[in-house]
């Protein structure tokens, strides 16, 4: 893959200026976040992270951390647009992914920065249009599903979890799990056999970085690992570790060869 450096310093640029644009947004909006229904999680705490009262980013780290998502979603896109792109991976199923990353960090910045509701809807549409897009993709290939119809089944997954999302928002971490958990079991026993010349280790290196990136993440919800009022937090950590997980599959996927 040609200009490395160049697709990465692009990439940086794109979420600098992605981060901009959602800052400037936020301060349409806040910092009084009071005004706003809370995040689910409030009840019992969302993470260790102490909120900054009357601050823009209640949570900065767990806040910035998020953009690890939108860099490595902008570099998937950049790198799926190359003319050199020779994979089985097509480059609108790279380009979807892509977008599915950004918005993970997107919403996971505005869940941080806000503690709010909506905050919170946008953080968890991020994660089901990424965890339904492994789905979809497993189901795709063990069952060789064209990709225009597994495009359609995959808008009507995300539209039925978007539905559940809205109705009981109280579940979301549980469907989140099933559907992961599902899709790792769907690519690893049925499509993964499948993929001509794929490099499985890819894929292992991402479930390595979830499982590590989770044990945090379960440390700091516990707030057996945290000291409220720092800059380095444990679910910053779980971020930052899951847009490498992401990344790793994303490489999976596109060291797929297609077929002559």
């Amino acid at each position: 893959m040609t200009n490395i450096p160049g697709k990465l310093f692009a990439a940086l640029a794109l979420t600098a200026l992605a981060a901009t644009i959602a800052i400037g947004l936020l301060s349409l909006f806040g910092p009084d976040w009071s005004r706003f229904a809370s995040a689910t999680c409030t009840e019992t705490r969302c993470f260790c992270e102490m909120p900054r009262t009357g601050a823009l980013l209640l949570q900065p780290a767990n806040s910035l951390s998020s953009l690890g998502f939108v860099f490595i979603g902008f570099l998937m896109i950049l790198m799926a647009r190359s003319r050199d792109w020779n994979s089985a991976l097509p480059p609108l199923s790279a380009n979807m992914l892509g977008v599915a990353a950004i918005i993970v960090g997107t919403g996971s910045v505005l869940l941080h920065a806000t503690l709010t509701l909506w905050g919170q809807f946008f953080d968890v549409l991020g994660m089901y249009l990424v965890s339904g897009f492994f789905l979809v993709s497993a189901l795709a290939k063990w069952r060789s599903i064209p990709d225009r119809r597994a495009m359609i089944y995959y808008g009507l997954l995300c539209a039925v979890l978007v539905a559940i999302l809205y109705a009981l928002p109280e579940v979301r971490r549980w469907l989140f799990a099933v559907i992961l958990l599902a899709a790792i079991v769907l690519e690893l026993v049925f499509a993964r056999p499948l993929r001509l010349q794929v490099r499985t280790g890819y894929y292992v290196a991402g479930l390595v970085a979830n499982i590590v990136a989770f044990t945090i993440w379960n440390l700091d919800q516990r707030g057996q690992l945290c000291a409220p009022d720092s800059l380095l937090q444990g679910h910053a950590i779980w971020h930052l570790l899951g847009a490498v997980a992401l990344w790793f599959v994303f490489l999976y996927y596109r060291s797929e060869r297609p077929v002559r």
